[in-house]
């Protein structure tokens, strides 16, 4: 039988992203984000749970997250669950469970309103392994289909 691994998040971010780069010069970039749930009890108050996730995205779109990105700034992020063990300072093994970004999708505005894209982009990054090309899409501005009974000067 097989398993899926899949996680989407659309939350905000918690901290601004920082870039730092491996020894082999690979940059990697974790995004502290936060994901809300509001709803009311059966006493009609309203009730409201964060949940915050530990996100790492890796080469170019690593770079562009901490290009773009700021706090509070709201990102779709797809990828899968890993985890991962480390020695904190004080020598106690610890384990960790994070996010490996495949896609980051910026949300709502920039960072830097002048480094923005053009009205209508949509920013996109593919991400996998480092071996994997990273892309940036662009999506176009809805047009109607034209057919040939399109000949009305008026759009509507």
């Amino acid at each position: 039988m097989a398993s899926v691994n899949k996680v989407i998040l659309i939350g905000n971010l918690g901290a601004d992203p920082e870039v730092r780069y491996t020894s082999n010069g690979q940059a990697v970039t974790e995004l502290r984000m936060a994901t809300s749930e509001q709803w009311t009890d059966k006493d009609g108050q309203r009730q409201e749970r964060t949940e915050w996730h530990a996100v790492s995205v890796w080469g170019k779109t690593a770079e562009l997250c901490g290009q773009y990105l700021a706090k509070g700034r709201k990102v779709y992020v797809e990828g899968r669950l890993e985890s991962r063990e480390y020695t904190d300072k004080e020598g106690i093994k610890r384990k960790v469970w994070e996010v490996r970004a495949d896609k980051v999708t910026f949300l709502g505005g920039t960072k830097r309103d002048e480094e923005r894209p053009s009205t209508g982009d949509a920013v996109w990054m593919g991400q996998g392994p480092p071996k994997v090309a990273d892309r940036v899409r662009s999506n176009p501005p809805f047009s109607k289909p034209t057919t040939p009974d399109d000949s009305d000067p008026i759009p509507f």
